[in-house]
């Protein structure tokens, strides 16, 4: 069955414009929320994770990769905001026990390999696919597929693309 969520293709042509769609889609984020990063090894997905938190944060906060703490939590003006990096976990159980069902309840939930959620991927969420191609002269520039799913269908049109 083919995807019909509402989405969004974008041109990233740098990393600047990769840290203003992270900026656009942070604004649009409230607790309960949960945004999913895919895409390869190297296609930016810690890169837009770190731009979200620190303009949630409204400072040049520390946001290193969870890859190995697994998660990270930060406390922002819009709420507390955790990081999830599954990439390491073999499925949803082990989800579970680094504090999800906490995440999803009460903060906004960043997850780099979503895939790794199971049944626990939420019905209701933003899922951001970053992807990286050839812009001539060895220079690789990004693209995003922003889909809306659940609730997120009817809130992307109220985010500001440009």
């Amino acid at each position: 069955m083919p995807d019909t969520a509402p989405h969004r293709h974008l041109s990233l042509p740098d990393e600047e414009a990769t840290v203003a769609l992270a900026r656009r889609v942070a604004d649009a984020l409230r607790p309960g929320d949960v945004l999913c990063l895919r895409g390869d090894l190297g296609a930016g997905k810690t890169a837009f994770a770190r731009a979200a938190i620190r303009h949630l944060s409204g400072a040049e906060v520390e946001v290193p990769s969870p890859t190995f703490t697994l998660v990270q939590t930060y406390d922002t003006a819009a709420g507390p905001v955790w990081h999830f990096d599954l990439y390491r976990l073999s499925g949803p159980d082990e989800v579970t026990e680094l504090g999800w069902d906490d995440a999803v309840a009460e903060g906004i939930s960043l997850v780099e390999w979503p895939d790794r959620l199971g049944p626990l991927l939420p019905p209701d969420r933003l899922e951001i696919t970053l992807g990286t191609v050839e812009a001539g002269a060895g220079v690789q520039a990004r693209t995003a597929d922003v889909r809306g799913y659940g609730r997120w269908a009817d809130r992307l049109a109220a985010v500001e693309w440009t």
